[in-house]
């Protein structure tokens, strides 16, 4: 009865890689450089040759690019390959395969947040739970058994949901709530049912969904509170300090950001301290690029991020050009965490451009945000030409009365924060989001 069933599904075997370095109880973020060292470049050989060996498209690249496996030999010879752009998956699903599509048992696809047709990433059994036998960074990712996770982000087509939730269930062994994230089933009411239910003591989801699912508690008279958090992950949107402190008056707990992306999987993880991400070194090799020249730029300097994948065997993902800015930081972080870090600077397209200067979304958000008397809620309205004035359309918070005075001051401040112009239309409700919240439209 039992016998064949076993057959169908073969036991996952790891890379040699991981075997030889990552096996046992031993916790990444405790491995000495050498030893990383040693673990990443045994990776990298074996997925370049993998790609090059099984791959047309890799082939055809690194022929053209006058480099092969043989010439990859160390992390530094990395450099030697060409970079992987988002328009050369842009609607084609098959691109980055290294093994037979009968062999792919998941698809994922891009949430379209940045325009251009949709990308795939394809997953065999072996590439999808590969990152679940090499997660252990306890000091950063600190669950496990008897841990209740809500996983409060979206399941459908992104990788979001999926990710965290088999991070929760298959690599950590925690109870995961699926609950999601404004899909056919998952709205705010029933959310707040679960919690008060089933008490998690972990939240994963995105800054905006955390403040839609505060506001609904706040309606049913329950208090996040209560639940005596143990940890809240943030990720999905960009989050500025500000609106994060916010996010954590609401929920009474410290909510750390989470970078990663549908092409990358994971690629930051921020400890207690909140002083940038940590490089999680098992699951990705991270670069810092000038976005012009592609030649890499030193710690301390702002760089395009790119990414190659460590874990992925199948449809490998080398010199991918994410479009994120970031700078990397040589002082350790004062948690005791050894993996480098970075901090974020927002994506090259995303910077907003008024009164003839770019400058980070993040930036005026933060600044905002730090206004007491200003809600939870709001959008930058920037002029297409880029040269005239931002608006912004916002809530009051709860209790504060308008007034030209108050508009006044909140302009005032905005100006002595980041040197721009702005004109304030306030909002009496404004709609919440269901995806990623939108916070600068143009017009």
């Amino acid at each position: 009865m039992h016998s064949s069933f076993s057959h169908n599904f073969p036991t996952i075997e790891a890379p040699d890689a991981i075997h030889r370095h990552l096996s046992g109880s031993k916790d990444v973020d405790s491995l000495s450089a050498d030893e990383m060292v040693s673990y990443q470049t045994e990776s990298l050989t074996a997925i370049v040759r993998r790609a090059y060996d099984k791959s047309p498209f890799y082939r055809a690249k690194m022929e053209q690019a006058g480099v092969g496996p043989r010439e990859v030999q160390r992390l530094d010879d990395l450099r030697k390959l060409p970079f992987l752009t988002k328009d050369e998956l842009r609607g084609k699903p098959w691109q980055l395969l290294a093994c037979d599509k009968r062999d792919i048992s998941l698809v994922q696809v891009s949430t379209g947040t940045t325009g251009g047709k949709e990308i795939y990433m394809m997953y065999t059994r072996r590439d999808h739970l590969l990152p679940d036998l090499a997660l252990r960074y306890s000091k950063l990712f600190a669950v496990g058994p008897g841990d209740v996770c809500l996983n409060a982000l979206p399941y459908e087509m992104s990788a979001a949901g999926l990710a965290f939730h088999k991070t929760f269930m298959d690599g950590q062994h925690a109870t995961v709530l699926p609950v999601g994230k404004g899909g056919a089933y998952s709205t705010p009411a029933k959310t707040i049912t679960v919690m008060e239910d089933l008490r998690p003591n972990v939240v994963a989801t995105s800054p905006s969904w955390a403040i839609v699912l505060a506001e609904e508690a706040a309606q049913r008279g329950f208090d996040p509170k209560s639940l005596h958090l143990k940890k809240m992950w943030l990720t999905g949107e960009g989050c500025s300090p500000a609106f994060r402190k916010r996010v954590e008056n609401a929920w009474g707990t410290t909510a750390n950001f989470f970078y990663g992306s549908l092409e990358c999987g994971m690629l930051g993880i921020e400890c207690d301290v909140h002083d940038g991400y940590h490089v999680p070194q098992a699951h990705a090799i991270v670069e810092f690029v000038d976005p012009v020249t592609g030649a890499p730029v030193l710690a301390g300097e702002i760089g395009e991020i790119v990414v190659t994948a460590l874990l992925r065997y199948d449809s490998p993902l080398i010199r991918f050009r994410t479009g994120d800015l970031g700078l990397l930081e040589e002082a350790p972080c004062t948690c005791g965490t050894m993996l480098p870090r970075f901090r974020m600077r927002g994506r090259a397209v995303d910077q907003v451009r008024a009164e003839g200067r770019s400058v980070s979304p993040l930036h005026l958000e933060d600044a905002l945000m730090q206004i007491s008397e200003v809600g939870n809620w709001f959008e930058f309205v920037v002029p297409r030409s880029g040269d005239g004035r931002v608006k912004i359309r916002c809530e009051l918070a709860e209790g504060v009365q308008p007034s030209s005075s108050l508009i006044e001051a909140i302009v005032a401040k905005m100006r002595a924060a980041t040197g721009l112009s702005f004109d304030l239309e306030l909002e009496d409700h404004m709609p919440r989001p269901t995806s990623k919240a939108t916070r600068v439209v143009h017009a």
